[in-house]
Order: structure tokens, then C-alpha cells, then sequence
């Protein structure tokens, strides 16, 4: 079977394809492949491993050829036409007084297709401007309405983590996610905290969550009496990213409980914790605060 490699294309798409030709291939360099309606030009961005799995109802096109500099010239050319399509289709848009918000332009590579990305509150009757831009630009024009999360991915940035965008860097599909998500982790649910650029909360809080769900199992909660291995205290503060704990005695001393030091606490199900009314304070904003 020929080699599978990921491709990277404009707006933070990334699909797979084939090496059916047996080219010689040099990552982050620019490829020309096939696509269901002609050829796209893309970046070259990994070789899969064979752990990698493809769903049945996605087949994987063939890469062509490493490109060249003539293709270099045409694919600069389509950035730059699309600048000006921009233009255009924003006067469209006024003209035809649809309430939309344009959010890119992608030429394909041989210009067999241009797709508009839009965003809107409502559906939106663009057959019009399809007719006009259709007429304008001689080739097949798709209009497609995506949500403000693939418009952030499509955009790009980075997040309140200083770190590129998830959705951007290497989410495939959005999964739905809730505040009882961020519950589970001890965050804020101050709205500024934990939403991201697109206005939506953080995609971490849910695929960090298996994380922090299987680490918690390991610890009492804040407020808790701990007493094991010549330690007797109340649980202070939890670290779920750091799994530790600190124990307070009756001194006020700290003691740092590490994870691997309760790891028998999941393996026999024992308890070397119990409530205490008195010290429950429920401060449970000191959990995993550290997201």
C-alpha cells in the first residue's frame, strides 16, 4: 500500500492522501493533489504512521506531484485574486442586502471552484449572488455557511493559554461541550475564563476532562481529614495537572501527598480519608485551578 501523508490547505484544513506515484516527498514543501473536482495545492505536513485510521466513507485522493515553481506563480496569483474577489463579493453581499458576515475566499488550485465562507444568524437565500458570482467569474461558486467555531479555526490565533488555537493546531471535529464540564475541573465559570476566541467554551475543557476525571478518583476532597503512612491533616489544596496534594496537620505544616503516593487508593478502593464536618470548607476553586 503507498504511503498516506496529511496535507495541510488554507484555513486549517488537513486531509489525508495517497503517494500513489511513488514521488520523492520532502515535508513542508508544496504538493499538487487531486481533488473531486480537479487539483488543489497543499502543504505537506506529516507522514502517517499505520496507526492511523481513515473512516470508510472518506477515500484519500492521490498526491500528483511535489509542486513545481510554475505552480509556486498560480498559487501565489490565487491569493492574490482572491483579495480582490473579496472586494466584489462584499459589494454582492450590499447589493443584494443579505444580512451574512464573508469570513474567507479559497480558490481551488485550477480554479474549477471558489468557495465563500460565510457566517449568518439566519438562513440566508443567496441564489442570487451565487448567479452573479457565478456570471462574474466563469466556474462553480460554493456559498458555505459555517458557525463561529470553524470560523475561528479557519482564522486562526491563539488562545488564552498563549498557545495556538486547538481547533486551529489539531481538533479534527467539534464535540459538544457544556459548563458542567468546566464543574468537573474546578474553573470559574466567569464566562471570560473559560470561552475562547470564537465567543464558545474552550474546546480543552472537554477532551482535557478524561484527565482530570481519572486523576480526581485518587483524592478526597478539599477539606477532608487524611491520615495514612504517619500523616494525619486536612486536605488543603488538590493539583490535578501536578497530581498532588497538600495536607495541613494540626501544626499547619504542608505536606505535599503526591498521586503515585495514593496510587492503592484506586487499586483496593481503600480510604485513607473520611469527611470532617469541621474543616469542610468546599473550597473546591482551589482544584485543578491551574487549566
Amino acid at each position: 500500500m503507498p504511503d498516506l501523508y496529511l496535507v495541510g490547505f488554507k484555513g486549517n484544513r488537513k486531509e489525508y492522501f495517497f503517494n500513489k506515484f511513488h514521488h520523492s516527498l520532502k515535508l513542508y514543501d508544496y504538493v499538487v493533489v487531486q481533488v473531486e473536482r480537479g487539483e488543489d495545492v497543499g502543504l505537506l505536513l506529516q507522514k502517517a504512521s499505520s496507526a492511523v485510521t481513515i473512516p470508510k466513507e472518506i477515500r484519500p485522493g492521490s498526491i500528483l506531484r511535489p509542486a513545481n515553481e510554475e505552480d509556486g506563480r498560480k498559487r501565489e496569483e490565487n491569493r492574490l485574486d482572491e483579495e480582490s474577489a473579496w472586494k466584489r463579493a462584499q459589494e454582492l453581499i450590499t447589493k443584494h442586502q443579505l444580512e451574512m458576515k464573508l469570513i474567507d475566499i479559497e480558490f481551488q488550485f485550477d480554479r474549477n471552484k471558489i468557495t465563500f465562507f460565510f457566517t449568518a444568524e439566519h438562513r440566508v437565500d443567496f441564489r442570487t449572488l451565487v448567479r452573479d458570482l457565478a456570471s462574474e467569474y466563469k466556474t462553480r461558486i460554493e456559498l458555505r455557511q459555517i458557525g463561529v467555531r470553524d470560523e475561528a479555526k479557519r482564522i486562526g490565533g491563539f488562545g488564552v493559554c498563549g498557545l495556538q488555537q486547538c481547533c486551529a493546531a489539531f481538533l479534527t471535529k467539534f464535540e459538544p461541550i457544556s459548563t458542567q464540564d468546566a464543574r468537573e475541573q474546578g474553573l470559574s465559570l466567569n464566562p471570560s475564563k473559560i470561552s475562547g476566541n470564537c465567543g464558545r467554551l474552550l474546546c480543552c475543557l472537554k477532551y482535557e476532562l478524561e484527565y482530570y476525571t481519572t486523576v480526581r478518583k485518587k483524592y478526597p476532597e478539599v477539606g477532608e481529614r487524611y491520615s495514612r503512612n504517619g500523616v494525619d491533616g486536612i486536605v488543603d489544596k488538590i493539583s490535578i495537572l501536578d497530581d498532588y496534594m497538600i495536607v495541613k496537620d494540626e501544626l499547619g505544616e504542608e505536606i505535599k501527598i503526591t498521586g503515585d503516593d495514593l496510587i492503592d487508593v484506586v487499586k483496593t478502593g481503600s480510604k485513607p480519608f473520611q469527611n470532617n464536618s469541621n474543616h469542610n470548607s468546599g473550597n473546591n476553586n482551589n482544584q485543578g485551578g491551574e487549566n
